[in-house]
């Protein structure tokens, strides 16, 4: 049996991740901060399904949390054939309306985090000759809207570099790129969602369903959904001095008050 390691694992999509691969058969590390909901999810996925699944309680905003996860990839007795980095937030605020220090943590966790366990797993992997890494971004990476677009945009950049370079290795690297989840993630942010249109949420089940088979096919991106695929489409064909005037503006009408 192989093992998939999940952070952010106890909601939204890394949860959806971690109740696909239980039920596909692979053993779990669960990383989240609440070990008392890593615990329960734990035991409720071993029941369902018959796998292990470990517990490891970290804060990816941290160093002492980073070194935990990493310490856990390059386990060679347990190794890990699966990396999900999923663990991220969102600050509520436009540009300088959110604290230096706030902006300091998102890059933490979205940016140096992924950089330094995709780093400890792909290393590992290659030594294997197999493996794979997703890494989770947004389609906000796509769009001029501030500084979580920005560490999501570092993340699609960092990952297709990073399967470029270990091509023909065995490990695959991804980064997938969702739209409106119903999760936690708006919740946590204190951010509104009743502006959001219905047609653009999107089931996590289903795009993990779809972003497991784009990883398959060895897709370094996968826009899990044919809506957002279009919109995407539509976004590279928009002249980058059009393209900030009606984010800015789709912001404010759709986006999370």
């Amino acid at each position: 049996m192989t093992t998939a390691l999940i952070t952010g694992a106890t909601a939204g999509i890394g949860a959806a991740f971690a109740r696909r691969l239980a039920g596909d058969g692979h053993n779990l590390v669960l990383v989240a901060r609440d070990t008392e909901r890593l615990r329960a999810q734990a035991t409720e996925l071993h029941d369902r399904h018959g796998i292990e699944a470990e517990v490891l309680t970290a804060d990816l905003s941290t160093d002492a949390g980073i070194e935990a996860v990493a310490a856990r990839l390059t386990d060679r007795v347990s190794p890990v054939d699966l990396l999900v980095n999923n663990a991220g937030f969102g600050n509520k605020g436009r540009y300088l309306d959110v604290s230096v220090a706030d902006e300091l943590t998102m890059l933490k966790v979205h940016c140096e985090a992924v950089l330094r366990l995709t780093s400890a797993a792909a290393g590992a992997m290659r030594e294997r000759g197999r493996g794979g890494v997703v890494n989770v971004a947004s389609v906000a990476a796509f769009l001029p809207r501030g500084t979580y677009g920005a560490s999501k945009a570092w993340v699609v950049q960092f990952t297709q570099g990073a399967a470029k370079d270990l091509a023909g290795t065995g490990v695959r690297l991804m980064a997938l790129c969702p739209g409106f989840v119903r999760t936690e993630f708006h919740q946590r942010a204190g951010m509104g969602t009743g502006n959001i249109p219905d047609w653009m949420w999107l089931d996590a089940d289903k795009l993990v369903a779809a972003a497991l088979e784009d990883l398959a096919r060895g897709r370094s991106v996968s826009i899990p959904d044919p809506r957002y695929k279009a919109l995407m489409g539509l976004v590279k064909l928009t002249p980058r001095s059009l393209l900030g005037g009606v984010t800015s503006r789709a912001g404010r009408t759709y986006g999370p008050k």
